[in-house]
């Protein structure tokens, strides 16, 4: 069975790179590529491929973004992310977004075959680097219950900008801190004011700061 894959990455000469790779495989075909993510959520659409490979930081439409389309719209594809970051942040918030698989750009040819194929079985598959994370998460003390999350009429997302609206962010700041596009932070920011029956900016950031949101303020 040849296992067809969607390369989305906004650099040419690492889209060529793998498909020079992919291509030399007998039972891999690379049936289209994407230089952004939000071309990448059309070709997932019409082509149906069986892995995308996904970079993350990309114009119009960011990866993470793209994954969560790809994923929520077709369940049967897989993302496989293929990216330059590492951070905890990037990974989780991949993860969150439906990804199967995380690996860095620096991975080794036979890492990406061995991730493809894993992907493409409906194995989920890390890095080593991503993988420790990953379990330096998940064995970590957790914390005492929280209390029920304020305003509850928002969605987890929403909470996230509200949270990042309290600390004072831009709208682009908080577009670059959740790999998501201005156009999104804007809608969240609109429906926050309207759950939250408040006016404007100001008045957000006193509602969420009576709340408990934000980083505490220094004495």
């Amino acid at each position: 069975m040849t296992i067809r894959i969607l390369v989305v990455d906004d650099h040419p000469a690492f889209r060529s790179g793998l498909r020079f790779l992919l291509g030399q495989l007998d039972d891999i075909d690379v049936v289209g590529e994407a230089e952004n993510g939000r071309r990448g959520v059309e070709l997932a659409s019409e082509l149906l491929p069986d892995v995308v490979l996904m970079d993350l930081a990309m114009p119009e439409l960011t990866g993470i973004e793209a994954t969560r389309a790809i994923t929520e719209a077709h369940p049967s594809v897989r993302v496989l992310v293929l990216t330059m970051s590492e951070d905890d942040e990037s990974v989780f918030t991949a993860l969150r977004a439906g990804a199967s698989g995380y690996l860095l750009k620096g991975a080794s040819e036979d890492d990406i075959e061995r991730a493809v194929r894993a992907v493409a079985r409906g194995e989920a598959i890390f890095g080593a680097s991503i993988a420790k994370r990953i379990m330096g998460y998940f064995n970590a003390p957790r914390p005492a219950a929280p209390a029920a999350a304020p305003f509850p009429t928002l969605s987890d997302r929403e909470r996230e900008v509200l949270n990042l609206v309290a600390d004072g962010k831009t709208n682009p700041e908080i577009a670059r801190a959740l790999y998501l596009s201005p156009k999104t932070v804007r809608n969240h920011v609109s429906n926050i004011f309207t759950k939250l029956q408040v006016a404007d900016r100001a008045h957000a950031i006193a509602r969420a700061r009576d709340a408990g949101l934000g980083t505490p303020l220094q004495p």
